[in-house]
C-alpha cells in the first residue's frame, strides 16, 4: 500500500471524526396554531468540568411569525431567528428566547460539534444538553406540547463524555430525525488508532525517502 494512499486514508479519517452530528426537529403545533406564545433554546454546560463544545440552530421554518423584538440571548449566544442561532458552552446559562405565534408546524436542525464531540478528553466530569422548549404564553411560564411538566422542555440533546449524543424527547407532536452524518461519533480509543495511523504513515514516508 502507498504512502500517498495512507496520507489520504488518514486525512479522510480525521475529516470524518471533524463532522458536526446534526438532527432536524419537526413539531406539529396545529392544536395551539394562532396561539401568541415563546420559543426558547439553551445550551449549557453540567455542573462540574465539562469540555467545550458548540451548537448552531439551523434551517428555522414555520408559517408561524416570530416577534422579532430580540435581542433575545443571554451568555455565550450569536444571531436570531430566522437565520442561524449559535451557541458555545464557556458560560453556565446560555439561552435564546423569542415571542412567536404558533401556525401549524415549526422546524429547525440542531448541529452540535466542538472538542468534545469530536475528541472526548476523559478527563471531564459533566456534558452539555441542550433543550428545546415551547409556551403558550409570551413570558414563558406556561409549556406547551410537552409531558415535561417539570422543567418544560419538549426536546433535549446531550453530549455524553465519550462524545455521543443522546436524544430525549418529551412531545407527541415533536420528531427528532439523524441527518446525515448524526451518528456517534468514535470513541477515544478509535481516535487514538487515527492518529497511529498517520504516525505509520510518517514513518513509512520517511523510510522510503532513506
Amino acid at each position: 500500500m502507498s504512502t500517498r494512499f495512507w496520507f489520504v486514508f488518514v486525512l479522510c479519517s480525521i475529516s470524518a471524526l471533524a463532522d458536526p452530528i446534526t438532527y432536524a426537529v419537526t413539531v406539529d403545533t396545529s392544536s395551539i396554531s394562532g396561539t401568541a406564545g415563546s420559543l426558547d433554546f439553551n445550551f449549557n454546560p453540567g455542573p462540574f468540568t465539562t469540555q467545550a463544545a458548540s451548537l448552531q440552530i439551523l434551517n428555522f421554518s414555520s408559517d408561524g411569525s416570530l416577534a422579532g423584538n430580540c435581542p433575545c440571548g443571554i451568555g455565550d449566544v450569536a444571531g436570531q431567528l430566522p437565520a442561524t442561532i449559535t451557541f458555545d458552552n464557556g458560560t453556565a446559562f446560555n439561552d435564546y428566547f423569542d415571542q412567536f405565534t404558533y401556525g401549524s408546524t415549526l422546524s429547525f436542525d440542531v448541529s452540535l460539534y466542538g472538542p468534545a464531540l469530536s475528541s472526548p478528553d476523559g478527563v471531564s466530569t459533566s456534558g452539555s444538553t441542550f433543550a428545546f422548549s415551547m409556551f403558550s404564553d409570551t413570558d414563558g411560564t406556561a409549556p406547551a406540547l410537552t409531558t415535561n411538566t417539570t422543567d418544560g422542555y419538549a426536546v433535549t440533546i446531550d453530549v455524553n463524555l465519550n462524545g455521543t449524543t443522546t436524544v430525549t424527547n418529551f412531545s407527541t407532536q415533536a420528531g427528532v430525525n439523524p441527518l446525515q452524518g448524526a451518528s456517534p461519533v468514535p470513541e477515544p480509543n478509535e481516535v487514538a488508532l487515527t492518529l497511529g495511523l498517520l504516525a505509520l504513515a510518517g514513518f513509512a514516508h520517511r523510510r522510503r525517502q532513506a
